[in-house]
């Protein structure tokens, strides 16, 4: 099933929210097609659990030989174990922190990354994607330890969504991930043991959050979870600002051997 987020012209943006259950074996997640004109960029494919339906997604915009880009906001499974089928399926380049790009050829058959995949700058990057009248751009912002050692997120200029991977992330078998969260307190506890667990610390979070403030954003659209609109976008931002988490909660009692 996919979800317009967002149309303009030749422009848009999709969300694919139930290739994956949480009530499965496997985590919800979302995929995210972006598209320009003739041509556009997958973000997070996801793993094999969410290929076919994806794939068949992005076909009925363009062609599977004019996707310009697979960008991956990091080397989880649930964000590019499907790698070894989108190698074959199209001939788009991987965008990757340059930490993880000699980690994701393992998600393929030798030699089938050969001089596609992408490492980005620690700093991120403005790609510009695309060729001729569908040229268009994303910008990939650094955002690592949120969760990963090399993380980005990517931002779109034009929709001014933030696709913001686990950063925002929403779980529970009672969440609708296609209806977008406009208040933030009552989506919190869907929310707060996951950033306690998964996010590395509030000194990133506070940078992070500085960062982003620079931007307009109006929407956040995370991995996992329902995107925010609305009120919500700065609600978060000054959430996780002041969020305690990782690190910050551990102490000798977290290392001790088992008895």
């Amino acid at each position: 099933m996919s979800i317009e987020l967002f149309r303009q012209d030749r422009h848009v943006c999709v969300m694919f929210a139930r290739l994956g259950d949480e009530g499965g074996d496997a985590v919800q997640s979302n995929q995210f097609l972006l598209v320009n004109g003739d041509t556009g960029a997958i973000l997070d494919p996801g793993g094999n659990i969410a290929y076919n339906e994806l794939y068949l997604g992005m076909s009925a915009f363009f062609a599977p030989h004019k996707l310009a880009a697979i960008v991956a906001s990091h080397a989880d499974p649930d964000i590019i174990a499907s790698l070894d089928r989108w190698m074959t399926a199209t001939e788009a380049p991987v965008y990757i922190s340059r930490i993880w790009e000699r980690f994701a050829p393992h998600f393929c058959k030798p030699g089938k990354t050969a001089g596609r995949i992408v490492g980005l700058p620690d700093a991120g990057e403005r790609l510009r994607l695309g060729t001729g009248a569908d040229r268009f751009e994303l910008w990939a912002l650094p955002a690592h330890f949120l969760h990963a050692e090399g993380n980005f997120q990517f931002y779109d200029p034009v929709s001014r969504i933030l696709f913001s991977g686990d950063l925002g992330a929403s779980l529970g078998v009672s969440l609708n991930p296609e209806q977008p969260v406009t208040s933030l307190a009552a989506h919190i506890p869907r929310m707060e043991g996951f950033h306690r667990r998964y996010m590395v610390s509030n000194k990133v979070l506070r940078l992070w959050a500085a960062m982003v403030r620079q931007l307009d954003i109006q929407m956040i659209a995370p991995q996992h979870g329902a995107p925010m609109v609305g009120p919500a976008v700065q609600e978060f931002i000054a959430w996780v600002e002041q969020l305690e988490c990782g690190v910050d909660l551990f102490g000798p009692a977290n290392y001790r051997v088992p008895g």
